[in-house]
């Protein structure tokens, strides 16, 4: 992950979506402060520290030292639900990013977030969608769940939040992501279904996954390869 978090298309693409949903849809204060739950090896932090000052937290001690050591915000070991760290600190944002999906307890997970939350913060979520494509993917990537769109919003609403925009997105590529995973898992293939692909290839389907950003909130996309929702106390 960490290689191929600055140029794998799939990691570029959805920065570019990202920071289009936070443009679009978080009010943020011009002195706000931001959490990244579950940072991972730090691929977002950049993007996340143009918005205010930074806090990260992340499980995973190896994770933890390579999102350190980009020396943008304060990394500090942390776990969900129970375990978020940065004292009493409330946010104007919370970003869980592709991070739910690995929690056991989720709706837990989404209560003490939203506990974190200041009066007028936002908390930013992204999950893979669709169970019906649980896959050898799911299993590398260590993932409990996928989700249905309902499903997702029934749990954000049992951990108390309010959902103030949400839909699917990867969703112009869907079409061949499904193929491809059939094909893999029929064909038996060892090589991984995120390995980087030719430069060529990769640009291109970078420049289709961005441009989904000009689309949503615009075009309801009934199917897609993830989740978002921007979520209020």
């Amino acid at each position: 992950m960490s290689a191929q978090e600055q140029d794998h298309w799939w990691f570029v693409a959805r920065r570019a979506i990202i920071d289009s949903l936070v443009r679009a849809h978080v009010p943020l204060p011009s002195d706000a402060r931001i959490l990244e739950a579950g940072c991972g090896t730090g691929g977002n932090l950049a993007l996340l520290a143009q918005y205010g000052a930074l806090d990260a937290m992340e499980y995973d001690e190896d994770a933890r030292a390579l999102a350190s050591a980009r020396d943008l915000c304060r990394v500090e070991e942390g776990a969900l639900p129970d375990a978020i760290g940065f004292g009493e600190t409330r946010y104007d944002m919370i970003a869980l990013l592709d991070v739910l999906e690995h929690v056991e307890e989720d709706e837990a997970a989404l209560r003490a977030l939203g506990a974190r939350l200041a009066s007028n913060g936002r908390l930013l979520l992204t999950v893979p969608a669709a169970p019906w494509l649980w896959s050898d993917h799911d299993v590398l990537h260590h993932h409990k769940r996928r989700y249905t769109h309902e499903g997702l919003l029934d749990i954000v609403r049992e951990a108390g939040l309010k959902v103030e925009v949400s839909g699917y997105f990867n969703s112009l590529l869907f079409p061949l992501a499904v193929a491809q995973r059939f094909a893999h898992q029929l064909l038996r293939r060892d090589t991984p279904l995120d390995a980087r692909p030719a430069p060529l290839l990769n640009a291109a389907l970078q420049r289709i996954f961005a441009a989904e950003r000009h689309l949503l909130g615009r075009v309801p996309f009934p199917r897609g390869l993830s989740l978002y929702a921007i979520l209020s106390v």
